[in-house]
């Protein structure tokens, strides 16, 4: 239970989801949390303003010009109330127009009339989510400091999938009562390998693997989220670069290991989530390999060790490194934590429909310490547990080194 009373200001627009609020406001009035709702007139359509204001216990806010309210600038009175504004959902439309600074109804006004911290929860139909007018108000807001609170992926009430659901009231609540406390990385610096790597044969053909990069993008989402300054080196894939993060394009485990190298200097966390490939060919054909025998016989030479190298810097970051099995999981990933000298191992099994490519994982993290389970779940919640757990751990190390 939370004892430090906080006052919300809940901020609800137009969209399906808004059903779950009535839920979001007692889970915070629970933690002693006051809310006071103000609704679009879409907010509206989908959801009442009574059932707000009986949850809420307070009258709910709609309309700009209420002139009884007006007479005594009630949107400022109201804008210097909370400690925080929290809009969820919030809607492609509303995103647009607090991105541009439109002050046309109340909600908008009161997000112009405050200097306190502002969370939005998107909540939209996947396509409209990943259109580039809405990353780019995305991105706008993020470089306000402006929280972004998701979204989170799966099935959609229009029938889709994709990204866009509004978190779940329980998940929002965490990421609210987190923050309240100080991000987990607030002020650090990551950087994270992602992705496949890409090895040439020649031209045409490459030697590479099933890894889609979607749970090291996740990662990337999440250690932003927790306050991290981000640095994502990416093998090649096809998911979009997340707003606000900055990352480096590489095809080979060469190229990784070399903008590796370059990016972890002054790092304080590394996480190598990338499936980089162990060999490459010795010779690489100028021209495409002809189809002339009935075998072809390829010689490849060793990559070098990304995690590895990254781990034997001297006063370096906190390493993280993957491990992915088909078998013995659990005793190949301890052997990786020992050999490569890192701090922390999460280890997948991989195989038909688990971890490359698919929208769920699991993980088992492993240390010195001992191993925490990670049940099967979505990536990105999966991967937002994975950074509060390395977050846990990386500042108990510094606290043992600093004593």
């Amino acid at each position: 239970m939370n004892n430090c009373k906080q006052n919300v200001l809940l901020g609800i627009t137009g969209g399906i989801a808004a059903y779950k609020i009535p839920i979001l406001v007692r889970r915070m009035r629970e933690q002693n949390i006051e809310v006071r709702v103000v609704m679009t007139r879409a907010a509206a359509e989908f959801i009442t303003p009574l059932t707000l204001a009986a949850v809420s216990g307070q009258p709910v806010h709609t309309d700009l010009l209420d002139m009884q309210a007006e007479s005594a600038m009630g949107h400022i009175e109201l804008a210097r109330w909370p400690d925080r504004i929290l809009i969820a959902p919030a809607s492609a439309d509303f995103i647009c127009r607090l991105s541009i600074g439109m002050a046309d109804d109340l909600l908008s006004t009161l997000c112009l009339a405050t200097d306190v911290p502002i969370s939005i929860v998107p909540a939209m139909n996947q396509v409209m989510w990943e259109n580039a007018a809405t990353q780019d108000n995305i991105e706008r807001l993020r470089q306000r400091g402006i929280d972004i609170l998701g979204p989170a992926v799966g099935d959609q009430a229009c029938g889709e999938s994709g990204p866009g659901r509004m978190l779940e009231p329980e998940e929002i609540l965490q990421l609210l009562t987190a923050d309240n406390t100080g991000k987990l990385l607030s002020g650090l610096r990551v950087v994270l390998t992602a992705g496949p790597t890409q090895e040439a044969l020649d031209p045409v053909r490459i030697l590479t693997n099933h890894s889609s990069g979607k749970m090291g993008y996740a990662v990337a989402r999440a250690a932003q989220q927790a306050g991290a300054s981000v640095h994502l080196i990416t093998g090649p894939t096809n998911l979009a670069i997340p707003p606000g993060i900055d990352s480096t394009a590489v095809i080979s485990a060469a190229d990784m290991h070399k903008a590796t190298l370059a990016a972890v200097s002054g790092a304080d966390i590394f996480i190598a989530v990338a499936a980089v490939s162990d060999y490459r060919p010795v010779k690489t054909s100028a021209r495409k390999l002809k189809k002339s025998t009935a075998e072809m016989t390829l010689t490849l030479a060793r990559n070098p060790d990304i995690l590895a190298d990254v781990a034997a810097i001297e006063n370096g970051p906190y390493c993280v490194g993957f491990a992915a099995e088909t078998e013995k999981l659990e005793q190949h990933a301890r052997q990786k934590l020992k050999a490569k000298n890192i701090d922390l191992i999460a280890a997948n099994r991989v195989g038909k429909d688990l971890a490359f490519d698919s929208k769920k994982n699991a993980l088992i993290l492993i240390d010195r310490q001992g191993r925490t389970d990670l049940p099967n779940q979505d990536k990105q919640r999966l991967a937002e547990q994975l950074v509060s757990h390395i977050a846990t751990k990386y500042r108990a190390k510094n606290q043992t080194e600093n004593s």
